[in-house]
């Protein structure tokens, strides 16, 4: 089904798009302008205020650089040591256009999107300490092996793209009966975010108020919030300070709640129309069933406009990371395979690219649901970037020299990834840049721009790691 956010626009008087448009100027700096402009923008068609959108898929345990690597294309590298990969040894910047290159093997399902992707090699993320997984180091870049020492990437660009849910956080981990964990994303230090690990309880979370005899639960919720709300401006009167200012901040929580509500009630059809039917693969204990019915649920909730900003979490975590690809037809599990084991007639890399290719399949389909979607003069996928990467850079025990990463789209032209094959020179050599720029990058994009991001790398000078890259940014 195409979900065209044109929808009976001809139909639509003028005086209806002039005021939706007229309610999200005037709505200010309110919680409700981010929706009503969504709405208006909707409503005209005007491409420049629709949403951006980032998707985050990443992969647990590390990502061999030389699984990215086109046929045809030598990349130097050196190896460190066997459990570390092998890094770049590229002295400078260099650039090689996908066009007169096939992809390799994992990066196949990508095949009909490569005019719009870019792979990028070289950044390091030394900061983030390294392991099987440096857990919210990796979209923090900071060392963040004892828990969130401040925000996440996905976090940053979700205060910057506002939606009735911030951020959502799907995966899997090696319990397949594991409901939610606290793994990869953070809101700032200490606020962990969470990963929804089961699909049918994730959907309930989403799309619940619109499913089968929700709505009187659903109104009942407004209700009781409207009521928490009021007590509290009327037991506020009789305070004064300190104590006043803990229930001011209580309400506000409260009028976001109630404002959020209010977002998903105005767009009950279109969650209808987007939700997804829960399917076996919900419930199911299979790894691979898992991750397809989480595709599924976030693609939804990005197509029906209740969040901007989805990560996507396959064994993040170093609790988290040693699951068994069964639905794959592996038979042992990730850290196995991280250190060299083989199955099935199957070498431990042979079983990895095996691996890396349905989560790249899994790349491609969101790619794919987002591009049939009209909006705008385009679609969906034409405002949208789609970022790859591991929590634990290049190798099983990663120490971060480099970090291999895949961006699909460009969010709006505001990104220069249209087919390229980029690698930066190597940990300390001139022109070598980190992952924070990279981040960075991504800020400047959706117009909340920065110097830097995370943690700085105090063996590095600023120049290599503030600013965004300019090879990326347009």
């Amino acid at each position: 089904m195409h979900h065209h956010l044109d929808f009976h626009r001809a139909a639509v008087p003028a005086t209806r798009r002039r005021l939706l448009a007229n309610l999200a100027l005037g709505a200010g700096a309110s919680v409700l302008g981010p929706i009503l402009t969504r709405l208006a923008a909707e409503e005209s068609g005007v491409a420049a205020q629709l949403p951006r959108r980032v998707v985050f898929l990443v992969e647990g345990n590390g990502i061999s650089a030389q699984h990215f690597v086109p046929p045809g294309v030598v990349r130097p590298h050196a190896a460190i040591n066997s459990n570390e990969g092998h890094v770049t040894d590229a002295q400078v910047f260099r650039e090689v256009g996908l066009a007169a290159h096939a992809l390799p093997f994992c990066l196949e399902p990508l095949a009909p999107f490569k005019d719009r992707l870019a792979i990028v090699q070289g950044l390091s993320g030394r900061v983030c300490e390294g392991g099987h997984s440096v857990n919210f180091g990796a979209l923090g870049m900071y060392g963040g092996q004892r828990g969130p020492a401040g925000e996440t990437i996905d976090a940053a660009l979700a205060k910057g793209l506002p939606a009735p849910f911030s951020h959502v956080g799907l995966g899997i981990t090696n319990n397949p009966k594991e409901v939610l964990v606290q793994n990869i994303s953070a809101w700032d230090v200490g606020q962990a975010l969470p990963t929804m690990c089961q699909p049918d309880a994730a959907h309930f979370a989403l799309f619940g108020s619109v499913a089968d005899g929700a709505n009187e639960s659903f109104a009942a919720n407004a209700n009781l919030l409207d009521f928490l709300v009021g007590d509290l401006k009327r037991v506020s009167k009789h305070l004064a300070g300190p104590e006043r200012a803990k229930l001011e901040v209580y309400e506000a929580s409260l009028a976001g709640m109630r404002s959020r509500h209010d977002q998903i009630t105005r767009r009950a059809d279109r969650l209808r129309e987007c939700s997804p039917k829960p399917g076996p693969d919900y419930t199911s204990l299979v790894e691979t069933e898992r991750l397809d019915a989480h595709v599924e649920l976030g693609t939804a909730a990005l197509i029906a406009g209740l969040t901007n900003v989805l990560t996507i979490a396959s064994g993040c975590g170093g609790r988290y990371f040693e699951v068994t690809f069964k639905g794959l037809g592996i038979t042992i599990d990730k850290h196995q395979i991280g250190h060299g084991v083989g199955a099935n007639g199957k070498t431990g890399d042979e079983l990895a690219l095996i691996i890396r290719r349905y989560h790249i399949g899994l790349m491609a389909k969101i790619a794919a649901k987002l591009q049939a979607v009209p909006e705008g003069n385009g679609t969906m996928l034409d405002r949208t970037a789609i970022i790859y990467l591991s929590d634990s850079a290049n190798a099983h025990h990663a120490t971060c020299w480099e970090w291999p990463t895949l961006i699909l789209g460009d969010l709006g032209g505001r990104l220069k990834t249209r087919g390229r094959y980029l690698e930066y020179p190597r940990y300390g050599r001139g022109g070598h840049r980190t992952m924070g720029c990279l981040y960075t990058t991504l800020l400047h994009a959706i117009g909340s721009p920065r110097d830097s991001f995370g943690q700085a790398d105090r063996a590095l000078g600023r120049e290599f790691q503030n600013g965004p890259l300019s090879d990326l940014l347009s």
